[in-house]
Formats: C-alpha cells, sequence, structure tokens
C-alpha cells in the first residue's frame, strides 16, 4: 500500500524500518472498509481498502512478500503460523483448563444461591405480600473475560447481581447483601465501591477475585438467565442499572455477531496478551479495556469469517494501524453511523454493538492515544512479515521496555494502613488518574502511564507505586509538589469523606535510578516486581524479578515534543 510522507517518515523514526515513500497522501478524511471474504487464509485473502479518491486491491500475499508464492506453500506455512502462536497461548497459561472452569462455575452457581436467598430476606423485611415470597427471585449473570471465554487462572469475575424493583442498591444491596456474603466461610476480601462509575462490590469467593455491581428491573422475579435485550425488562430502569447491564447486552451482542466464537476467542486472547505487555492495556490509565478488544477483534472476525487465526492478527494490526481515527468502529453494519456530540468526541470512538448511541466508555488521551496507534503501527510492520523464515511471534509480545525509553519517571507512591485500606484508596486514586495524565501533558507535551503496580519494600506501610514514562531533558518544567497539590484536589473531589483514605506521595526520578530488569509492562507469571530502595542516590535493585526480556530498537521518541497525528494523513 502506498504511504503518505509521514507514515513513511513514522514508521522509519518509530520502528527502524525501511518504507519507501510513493505518494503524499495527507487527507484526512479517509474512509477505511474490509469486505468479507471467502478465502481461507493468507493464500487466497484480499483487502479492499477504499482511501478518499484512491482504490487499492492488494493480494495479501504480495503485501507481505512482495510477490506471488504457491499458494499450497503459503497455507502451510500460514497452519505453522497459526499453530505456533496457539502454543504460545497455551505456554502463557492464556487456555483454561476443565479444573479451572469447574471452579468458576461452581462459585457463580453458590453465589446465585445466596442471590436467591438474600431476595427472599428483603421480600420478608420490606413487610411484602406472602405471595411475593414464592415469586420474587434474583439472579447472577457473567460478562468480561469471563463471559467471553477468554479467562486464565489469574482473571477475576465480572458478575452482574440483577434484582427486584423493591432491592434497592443503597440498603439491600450494599448493607443486607454485603452482610450476608461477609458471613460466608467462602468470602474474604469484601469492600464496597460505591462511587465508582458502576458501583460494586469487590471480594474473593473460595479464592477467586469477583467484581459485583448491581441492576434493579421493575418486576417481581427474575428469570436465572433473563433476556437483557427484552424491552419488558428494560422498562423504566435507573441510570446505574442501565450502565450495570451493559457490559452483559455488549458480550452477548459480540457473541451472536461473530461468525466462529472459537476463532474469536483464540483472536481475543492473542490481541489482549499483546496490549498487556505492550503497555496500551488498562481503561483507568487512558489505554485500551477488555470490552475495547473485543470488539476491535470482533469486528476483524466479523468482515473475515473463513480467515485463519494468523491472518486475522496480522489484519488486526494492518487494519487498526491505518484506520482514520476518530472515525468510529461500528461492529453491525446495519445500524447507521451514528452522529457524536461535539463535547463526547473520543480519540478513539468504539461504539457499544448492544445500543446504536452508546460507545464504549474511554479515557484516551492525547500522550495514550499516540502511544497505542505507535504500538499498532509496530505490530503491523512485524505481522506484515508473516511468511518470512525468520518470522518469530514472540517479538511481538516483547514487554515494553520503560527504563530504555524514557530519561525521566513520574512516580506515584500510594500507602495505606492495611492491606484493605490499601486496595479501596488505590482503586479510588486510579479513577482519578486520567486528571494527573491530562495535566503531565499539558506541562510536558506527553506521558505514558505505565499500568504496572509495584511495591516499595523499604516502604513499613503496605504501599503501590507508579512509575511513568516522561520525555527526557524537561525536569525544568515540572516540580512535583505542585503537580501532587493539583492532582490531591481531583482526589478528595468527590471522595465519600466517611471512606478511609491513605497517603499519596509524588516525586521525579531519572532513569539511572530505575532497575534495569524492571521493563516489563505486565507481572510475569509467579513474580511480583517489587522495588527496593538502596540509596536515594544510587541505583535501585529489584528484588525479586529476574525476568529480562529481549527487546527491540527504541522507537518512541523522548527528547522533542511528540506529535500526535491521525491515522488518515
Amino acid at each position: 500500500m502506498e504511504l503518505g510522507i509521514f507514515e513513511t517518515q513514522l514508521f522509519i523514526d518509530l520502528i527502524g524500518a525501511t518504507v519507501n515513500n510513493n505518494n503524499n497522501s495527507n487527507n484526512n478524511n479517509h474512509s477505511l472498509r474490509c469486505q468479507p471474504t471467502s478465502s481461507i487464509g493468507l493464500a487466497n485473502y484480499n483487502i479492499n481498502l477504499d482511501c478518499s479518491d484512491h482504490h487499492f486491491d492488494h493480494n495479501v500475499n504480495d503485501i507481505i512478500l512482495g510477490f506471488r508464492r504457491n499458494p499450497d506453500v503459503v497455507l502451510r506455512m500460514e497452519m505453522e503460523r497459526s499453530m505456533s502462536l496457539l502454543q504460545i497461548m497455551v505456554n502463557e497459561g492464556l487456555v483454561p483448563c476443565g479444573e479451572e472452569e469447574m471452579k468458576r462455575r461452581n462459585a457463580i452457581d453458590k453465589l446465585k444461591k445466596i442471590v436467591v436467598e438474600w431476595v427472599k430476606t428483603v421480600t420478608y423485611q420490606r413487610g411484602l405480600p406472602k405471595k411475593y415470597h414464592k415469586f420474587a427471585s434474583g439472579t447472577i449473570l457473567t460478562y468480561g473475560s469471563y463471559g467471553l471465554g477468554v479467562y486464565n487462572s489469574e482473571s477475576d469475575i465480572d458478575a452482574l447481581c440483577v434484582g427486584p424493583y423493591f432491592a434497592t442498591i443503597a440498603e439491600d444491596f450494599f448493607i443486607v447483601l454485603h452482610n450476608m456474603l461477609a458471613s460466608r466461610t467462602e468470602v474474604s476480601e469484601i469492600h464496597c465501591v460505591k462511587d465508582a462509575r458502576v458501583p460494586l462490590m469487590r471480594f474473593k469467593f473460595d479464592g477467586i477475585s469477583i467484581d459485583l455491581p448491581y441492576a434493579r428491573l421493575k418486576v417481581i422475579s427474575i428469570p436465572e438467565n433473563v433476556d437483557v435485550f427484552n424491552p419488558f425488562f428494560l422498562k423504566n430502569i435507573d441510570d446505574t442499572s442501565w450502565k450495570s447491564l451493559s457490559g452483559v447486552r455488549a458480550n452477548r451482542s459480540i457473541l451472536q455477531l461473530v461468525p466462529n466464537i472459537e476463532v474469536f476467542q483464540a483472536v481475543l486472547r492473542c490481541i489482549k496478551l499483546w496490549a498487556k505487555r505492550r503497555g496500551v492495556y488498562t481503561n483507568l490509565l487512558g489505554f485500551f479495556g477488555g470490552i475495547h478488544l473485543a470488539v476491535l477483534s470482533a469486528f476483524i472476525c466479523q468482515r473475515h469469517p473463513s480467515a485463519s487465526l494468523s491472518a486475522l492478527i496480522l489484519l488486526f494490526f494492518k487494519i487498526f494501524a491505518l484506520w482514520p481515527w476518530p472515525t468510529p468502529v461500528i461492529l453491525q453494519d446495519q445500524i447507521a453511523r451514528p452522529l457524536i456530540p461535539t463535547d463526547k468526541v473520543s480519540w478513539m470512538p468504539i461504539q457499544l454493538p448492544c445500543s446504536p448511541y452508546e460507545f464504549c466508555h474511554s479515557n484516551i488521551t492525547r500522550s495514550t492515544f499516540y502511544k497505542i496507534r505507535t504500538e499498532l503501527l509496530r505490530g503491523h510492520m512485524l505481522t506484515k512479515d508473516m511468511l518470512s523464515p525468520d518470522f518469530d511471534w514472540n517479538i511481538l509480545f516483547e514487554p515494553f521496555p520503560y527504563a530504555r525509553r524514557y530519561g525521566l519517571f513520574v512516580k506515584i507512591f500510594l500507602s495505606a494502613s492495611d492491606k484493605d485500606e490499601l486496595g479501596d484508596w488505590v482503586g479510588w486514586v486510579k479513577s482519578r488518574f486520567r486528571c494527573l495524565l491530562v495535566k503531565l501533558e499539558e506541562l510536558l507535551g506527553f506521558c505514558d502511564p505505565n499500568p504496572t503496580e509495584y511495591v516499595d519494600t523499604d516502604a513499613s506501610e503496605p504501599n503501590v507505586t507508579f512509575y511513568w514514562g516522561l520525555p527526557t531533558g524537561r525536569a525544568d518544567l515540572i516540580k512535583a509538589d505542585l503537580v501532587e497539590e493539583y492532582f490531591l484536589k481531583s482526589v478528595d473531589n468527590g471522595l465519600n469523606h466517611n471512606s478511609t483514605t491513605g497517603t499519596m506521595k509524588l516525586s521525579i526520578v531519572k532513569e539511572y535510578q530505575l532497575p534495569k530488569k524492571a521493563q516489563s509492562v505486565c507481572e510475569r507469571k509467579h513474580t511480583k516486581p517489587s522495588w527496593r530502595v538502596v540509596d536515594g542516590n544510587r541505583k535501585k535493585t529489584p528484588s525479586q524479578s529476574k525476568y529480562k526480556p529481549h527487546c527491540a530498537n527504541d522507537y518512541l521518541p523522548t527528547s522533542q515534543n511528540p506529535k500526535y497525528p491521525t491515522a488518515g494523513g
């Protein structure tokens, strides 16, 4: 495909690749469409790109290899690439075993029984007629990674509690049900998150972490597998219940729209692993959340129903690296493109598949859009050579090496008196992280928030520490104490003063103070990164993590103000 001057320079500067500059096409109103095809994979795969006044129709073999190759040879190589990718997912523990599935299913079944018992209890406490005691009921609906079937042994469960109209969230859910759960031997570390966009309870059930929001329907009896698309059940529900139901509705819509659920699950596992390793996964920090990646993966699967796994991964990076943001990604073609209000324009709008007028909640900022776009371009440059003899999937999944990319870091130290209070405190502060990120962008032009949570083992109290990458040589433009004062005001705003709070300290540290091995964006299996401060003027050394990944060449500029291009120009 012909690339404009900027696209070419971006590839050269950021990825170190050599791309020929054939045409200068800086039209920001490009549209990109992928036509469904019945081909098996790369051997006979066609991509239709409609870019402004130009029309390109390339065979993927030509794009990848630069010349045509025997389709049988390509098909065999493609199958090998798909099998090796599946093996990586197995090796990473991303494919659940039967034992894990049974453990989670049992937990959900027990939780359903508790919810039914809870509804009966509320019915009695409310003094409702006896006939209510017989028919009143509630249920549990799962969504998120578990609902989509892409969980692993370390994943939590997103479970929605659905109750009848007379069971309130303030009294019956957060008090009565909370007390019932807290009294169970299977339940531990339970606490309420009432101030979140979607209020919920968070706890462990038989050792499995569970997030439990609540939705109240205007009925007495809730069927066990209630139809969340039936207008009868959705009539006149409150805003909080609607938001809580959106996750379940989106999950079920996606599973109904993809042509092959198992292929979709394989694609989503791969993309989530890539996003976590490259530091572009965590909605609260301005990156992708699970629902964003699920819709994007389903978009590719839906439009290429017969493609192999390796072909779908290639297409994912090619299509979204060159996507004309902020053109919204719409999973259902039959729905007309919605008009996005000016005050709600997002950098990367992704429509919720369950509603033509709703979009996935996003915290993406200028900096995180740039990081996401750069990683998509990197993925495209790596996977376009998928059929070359020396291609290696592991390069795609290499952890992002923060300590090699940046000369400065803002250190965010959060602590509390005990572990439970720390969890509440960290959760609240993270919900306000976007405010801090935007402020740092105003001061420095760019900030890369590393989602990894570290522990300073020299501190006596329980703590969590974040290190966000900043441009090199710009320490004189930021005063940590003033930024801390500004951010604390945001943290205090809306905080329930009856809630227990912890402490927060912001400081600026330089690259040489960071341990060289702390380059992974996510925790390695059975490894918790932990930093021990030996001396304030000396390098820090990791006390546990021994993982040292192979890292690609630098590609993210840190010494100048970065530009924030759209993918269309």
